[in-house]
């Protein structure tokens, strides 16, 4: 196990240096393509040539574009230093540089705005797999009852509503109308837990509803197939209590394509909730790559897009050791 953690470890990290690699080009070269000069974006069309050519030689673009890369791959773990001859300016580690809206360190934007992410993600994750799993699984047993039909019409309507559409629905009647929910314009770490729990709530049950019925008509197809092996019938034969078959032997074996759509699913969630954050005003990831994309502010784009790649790598990763935790046949392979 320990070598293949390490091994998974390595494969993560080539994974993220190629991210790097891609994302570092994509940002610093389509400007130059575009005809635009990173250092005006990063000055404003304002400034005067002279100050410019100092930025420029600041941020280290009349260097090529190898250099820059490594300077800023060498500067996440250990820090970077901005110098144009006495000018020097010292990006502690981890460096993602600086933002070219509000200039400071792009690692304190993306410190800001995780705990509002990460609190987003973890909330409806659990409700989505719970419920998605929990209606998969009784559809499944009661296949073409009236309640296997209710929950796969739920599902198909759940998973063809958008998510900006159902969360301004959700808004306008309990929040607006009703006002059963009160939602906090930004959260910071300094809100109670009560705060973050009622302005979370909403966005919580509306990111949920889409993914619990994706969930569900998974689990119900998975858990079709698995209730017709040959072990389950065998499982029945001896004698076990249905209970135990559907617990022990049934659903561990379908939870497994469901973990690996959860890690995908949980991992882009990690990198930004975009739609969920921008609909309910949340500063999270999402909302701030959002408003990155519209300022033109490279670093917070580049810094926003590798956290979501590593976020992931790692929850696949997780996925993968959980494996052999949920199906002991992964253990014997």
């Amino acid at each position: 196990m320990l070598a293949y953690l390490i091994r998974r470890l390595f494969a993560v990290l080539i994974m993220v240096l190629v991210v790097l690699l891609a994302t570092f080009t994509v940002f610093y070269m389509l400007p130059k393509w575009a005809g635009q000069d990173i250092a005006v974006l990063f000055a404003g069309k304002a400034t005067g040539v002279e100050q410019i050519e100092g930025i420029r030689t600041k941020l280290g673009l009349d260097q090529p574009l190898f250099v820059q890369f490594w300077d800023f791959v060498k500067g996440i773990p250990m820090g970077r230093d901005y110098a144009n001859g006495s000018d020097v300016t010292h990006c502690p580690a981890p460096c993602f540089g600086y933002s070219f809206v509000t200039e400071k360190p792009v690692w304190d934007t993306l410190k800001e705005a995780m705990p509002v992410t990460a609190a987003l993600a973890a909330g409806a994750c659990v409700l989505w797999l719970a419920a998605g799993v929990a209606a998969g699984v009784v559809s499944a047993l009661k296949r073409g009852s009236f309640w296997d039909r209710a929950a796969m019409i739920g599902a198909l309507g759940g998973v063809s509503l958008p998510v900006f559409f159902t969360g301004m629905v959700a808004m306008g009647l309990f929040v607006h109308n009703l006002g059963w929910i009160h939602i906090e314009d930004g959260l910071n770490t300094d809100d109670s837990i009560g705060v973050w729990f009622e302005t979370l709530l909403l966005p919580w049950i509306v990111l949920a509803l889409l993914n619990a019925a994706m969930y569900a008509r998974l689990t119900r197809a998975t858990m079709l197939d698995v209730l017709g092996e040959d072990y389950i019938r065998t499982a029945r034969a001896k004698g076990l209590k249905e209970r135990a078959v559907i617990s022990r032997h049934a659903l561990r074996s379908a939870m497994t394509p469901i973990l690996t759509v959860f890690g995908l699913d949980l991992g882009a969630l990690l990198g930004g909730a975009v739609l969920t954050e921008s609909t309910f005003n949340l500063p999270g990831l999402g909302l701030a790559a959002v408003q990155a994309i519209s300022s033109h502010d490279l670093p917070v784009i580049l810094g926003v897009t590798l956290l979501a790649a590593l976020a992931i790598a790692l929850a696949n990763l997780a996925v993968d050791l959980l494996y052999a935790v949920i199906d002991p046949r992964v253990r014997l392979g």
